[in-house]
């Protein structure tokens, strides 16, 4: 796909989420590194953990400058050589974990509190992708729909390779005229297997969950489905980016339930989300280790932790 004029790219801001648990792969993240780490700060496949990875899959089409990482006070330990090589104003710590809808809302706000009406793109830390260059060219032409019809939250929905019952698909409905966008008619979480062979055959997609949006648009979509969690954040907005910030979010938090972003957002069904079709790119959210060792399978590669991780069950 074309890329945008980089003139363009000054619209651009970037959301990665790095502050969740990853207690799903813990088996397999503490047999590489030895430690309690999350999996995105783990090396899985080469030298570089998945966070940077992220980073530099981002860097292709958002300034790293204008990229925001979203994390847990907790995992300091982990994220401090990462954030000591960042802008700080790019490290977006939440006191503590309280689900993606959450950290989505303060990073969004927190660039809010630079460029108000800015477009920026939610990415995931915990994925693989064959082809940084073409996703990335995908989110680029995200960046340009948004630009043309900024009420729009677009979703990247990757073209399946089989009826898999671990993702969440996204049934598309009519076309947007003039667009390659898709309206959504709803998720699918976790199909059973009958459910999601009926899924591929309808031309559903799965929900990589990285999506590109204007931030009034995010914050609309959050305000109409989780409108207390949306209260909450406005109450504290006028601090962020002050000296300030840090007191009146941990006051925030302390009250905060956890609300997924999937779960308690998007399947509410906003009428101003839309799904762009990405093709010719292999994808796998890496959230079990089984997702991981089938991917290095298909590529081939036996790191030396895999190997030793065969010993061990043998």
């Amino acid at each position: 796909m074309r890329q945008a004029a980089p003139w363009r790219h000054r619209e651009r801001w970037g959301l990665i989420l790095a502050g969740g648990e990853g207690r799903r792969l813990r088996p397999l993240t503490r047999l590489i590194a030895g430690d309690e780490r999350p999996k995105q700060f783990c090396s899985v496949l080469g030298r570089e953990s998945l966070l940077e990875q992220t980073r530099r899959r981002a860097a292709l089409a958002i300034p790293p400058a204008r990229t925001f990482v979203v994390l847990t006070q907790a995992h300091e330990r982990y994220y401090a050589p990462l954030v000591a090589g960042m802008p700080p104003c790019c490290a977006v710590v939440q006191p503590e974990n309280r689900g993606t809808a959450a950290a989505i809302l303060y990073g969004a706000l927190r660039i809010a509190a630079t460029e108000p009406l800015g477009a920026v793109a939610v990415l995931p830390s915990d994925h693989y992708v064959s082809d940084d260059s073409k996703f990335m060219g995908h989110v680029a032409a995200a960046f340009s729909a948004v630009r043309v019809r900024p009420d729009l939250v677009v979703l990247l929905g990757i073209t399946p390779e089989s009826a898999e019952t671990e993702y969440g698909w996204i049934e598309p409905v009519e076309a947007i005229p003039g667009s390659a966008l898709f309206r959504v008619a709803r998720f699918w979480e976790k199909p059973a297997p009958v459910l999601a062979r009926v899924l591929l055959e309808r031309g559903c997609f799965w929900n990589s969950f990285v999506m590109v949006a204007r931030i009034p648009a995010l914050v609309a979509m959050v305000r109409g489905a989780a409108p207390e969690l949306e209260r909450a954040f406005a109450a504290v907005a006028p601090a962020l980016g002050t000296g300030a910030e840090p007191r009146a979010v941990r006051a925030l938090y302390r009250g905060l339930a956890p609300l997924s972003f999937a779960d308690d957002v998007l399947a509410s069904r906003p009428a101003n989300l839309a799904v762009l079709p990405v093709e010719g790119v292999r994808w796998s959210d890496w959230g079990q280790p089984k997702r991981v060792m089938e991917t290095l399978g298909r590529l081939g590669i036996e790191p030396a932790w895999a190997r030793r991780a065969a010993q061990l069950a043998s």
